[in-house]
C-alpha cells in the first residue's frame, strides 16, 4: 500500500504493509532508531513519536494510518546538530540515566508544549503519565521540564 506523508519535515512515499507498525517502519526501514521499542504494547512511552501535533506511542500505529500525516520523531527535533531545548534542558537537569526512556519523555514534553508552552506542573505530570523510567529518574524528568518552562517563559 502506497501512502505519503511528512516525516521531520520532509515529505515521503512509500509502499508499507497494512499490517505493519509504525515503530518498524521507522527503526527498520527509515533507519531512524531513536524510537525504542520497550513493551510493544503502549505502556512503556518508549516509541513516542508526534503525530499532527499529539503524543502516540508508534508500537501501536499501523503504517498505512500516517498517510497525510505530519510526523516527528527524536531525530527531527535538533537543528544544525544543535539539541532542541528540551534535550538540553534533560541533559542539564540529569534527567538522563541510561537514556532507553529518554526519547520518549522528550516527545511527550515536545507534545505537551506545541500545545501548551506554560503547562501547570499537573498537566506536565498528567503529559508524561505514559512513559515509564525504569531508573527511577522522574525527579529528574520533571525538574527538566520546569526548569525549561522557568527558563523559556
Amino acid at each position: 500500500m502506497k501512502i505519503r506523508f511528512t516525516l521531520n519535515g520532509e515529505r515521503l512515499e512509500m509502499d508499507v504493509r497494512e499490517d505493519q507498525r509504525v515503530l518498524d517502519l521507522l527503526r527498520e526501514e527509515l533507519g531512524l532508531t531513536g524510537t525504542k521499542e520497550g513493551c510493544g504494547e503502549g505502556e512503556c512511552g518508549a516509541c513516542t513519536i508526534i503525530v499532527d501535533g499529539r503524543a502516540v506511542n508508534s508500537c501501536l500505529m499501523l503504517a498505512p494510518e500516517l498517510d497525510g500525516r505530519d510526523v516527528i520523531t527524536i531525530e527531527g527535533l535538533s537543528k544544525d546538530d544543535e539539541p532542541d531545548p528540551i534535550q538540553k534542558a534533560f541533559v542539564d537537569a540529569g534527567a538522563v540515566q541510561c537514556g532507553f526512556c529518554t526519547p520518549g519523555f522528550v516527545m511527550s514534553t515536545k507534545a505537551l508544549l506545541m500545545k501548551n508552552p506554560r503547562p501547570s506542573r499537573e498537566e506536565i505530570y498528567k503529559a508524561l503519565e505514559g512513559n515509564l523510567c525504569r531508573c527511577t529518574g522522574y525527579v529528574k524528568i520533571l525538574e527538566a521540564v520546569e526548569n525549561l518552562i522557568t527558563k523559556e517563559g
